[in-house]
């Protein structure tokens, strides 16, 4: 009897557990609120990409904007979130906390009855702290469905953030300074300076000058190659990858990306048509993948707010280029241990109120440079 007391007793308190998350889900029926706390629940903690979100996400609307941020932006989609993070005691803050490999430990011969020369690798404590990305938007609901379903004023305002996110990630991947907006994270600008992978144009012999009107031969482009190549010979590619390999969508190892803004880019497309090393496919899912060699070739664009590009371009026409290599043991994000990446929530007009809200969040979410050597900077090329 007292067996039996404990086991209803134990009922009873999921039963209300249950109600309570379901009554807490906004802006959604009893079924998929049900589904919403499904998955809410801690799963599959390690490192998640976004094809690997999708493959789990529950919920028909999430699955969707999950697919157009992945078709949106090949780059956003090679990132692999490590979803370890869990808030501290007493308010503590969400902080992602590693040791960053800044010297990799020497290795040599040595003849017989000799040592070898002593050294040691070397690395720096390092952490960032995880911030909630996303927008949102007012709509009427007079407005919100008005024309077909594909194109009305709720799908555009949705994939307008669909398009806002990734970008503004890639933005602070970049250029992210926490002295200056610490709302966000350090980005590669700022960790790589004064590292051995940074490298300034022009300094290994030949010239910083890209321009169509100064690179007119093929001796001349492969004179700018030769020194693109020894930059790139400075980089120690991701080993591990999502460290993950065989599961649907994991990020296998040895990817890696040349970012840059249009002229860049499209200066580097010109070199590589030169030196017979540029190629263009399409993946699965549609999007153009120009290469050189085997470094995809990004064109990260403008800002999001279109203020100008991500990688400025100074009034001499200099700009910089930037090689990244994605994995746990390179550069990737960081989550929340057991949280889904990417939320939405679509405006409820069942409820009084002609105008409601709709938003979608990523994270919270930080990038990581776990090593220096993982990631490199090409200054002052000359691109215009």
């Amino acid at each position: 009897m007292f067996n039996s007391l404990i086991v209803l007793t134990l009922a009873l308190a999921v039963i209300v557990s249950l109600g309570a998350v379901v009554q807490r889900a906004p802006y959604t029926g009893l079924r998929d609120r049900i589904a919403t706390m499904r998955v809410l629940l801690p799963s599959d903690v390690g490192a998640v990409t976004l094809a690997q979100a999708q493959v789990n996400v529950q919920d028909d609307v999430d699955f969707a904007v999950i697919d157009d941020l992945r078709r949106y932006s090949w780059l956003f989609d090679q990132i692999v979130f490590d979803d370890t993070v869990s808030p501290g005691t007493n308010g503590a803050t969400l902080t992602y906390a590693y040791t960053r490999l800044t010297q990799a430990a020497p290795a040599g011969f040595r003849k017989y009855n000799e040592e070898y020369t002593p050294g040691q690798a070397k690395r720096t404590r390092q952490s960032s702290d995880l911030k909630p990305l996303g927008g949102a938007f007012n709509l009427d609901r007079v407005l919100a469905n008005l024309g077909q379903a594909t194109t009305n004023e709720l799908t555009f305002q949705m994939q307008q953030l669909t398009t806002s996110a990734p970008i503004r990630f890639i933005q602070e991947m970049i250029n992210g300074d926490t002295a200056v907006d610490d709302a966000g994270f350090d980005g590669l600008s700022k960790a790589l300076v004064g590292t051995s992978t940074e490298v300034t144009a022009g300094s290994v012999g030949g010239s910083n000058d890209w321009t169509p009107a100064t690179v007119i031969t093929q001796p001349l482009a492969n004179n700018r190659l030769d020194e693109v190549d020894d930059w790139l010979s400075h980089i120690v590619p991701s080993k591990t990858g999502g460290g993950d390999q065989g599961v649907p969508g994991a990020l296998p190892a040895g990817v890696k990306a040349i970012i840059g803004n249009t002229k860049s880019i499209t200066r580097m497309r010109a070199l590589a048509r030169w030196a017979a090393m540029f190629t263009s496919t399409k993946d699965d899912l549609g999007r153009q993948v120009d290469m050189y060699g085997d470094w995809v070739l990004v064109d990260i664009g403008d800002a999001y707010d279109g203020s100008g590009p991500i990688i400025p371009i100074t009034s001499g026409g200099l700009t910089d280029l930037f090689a990244v290599t994605f994995g746990l043991d390179a550069f990737h994000g960081a989550a929340m241990a057991g949280k889904p990446l990417v939320k939405t929530w679509l405006p409820d007009y069942s409820v009084a109120g002609a105008v409601k809200t709709g938003e979608l969040e990523l994270g919270p979410v930080a990038g990581v440079l776990k090593s220096t050597k993982s990631c490199a900077v090409l200054r002052g090329v000359k691109v215009q």
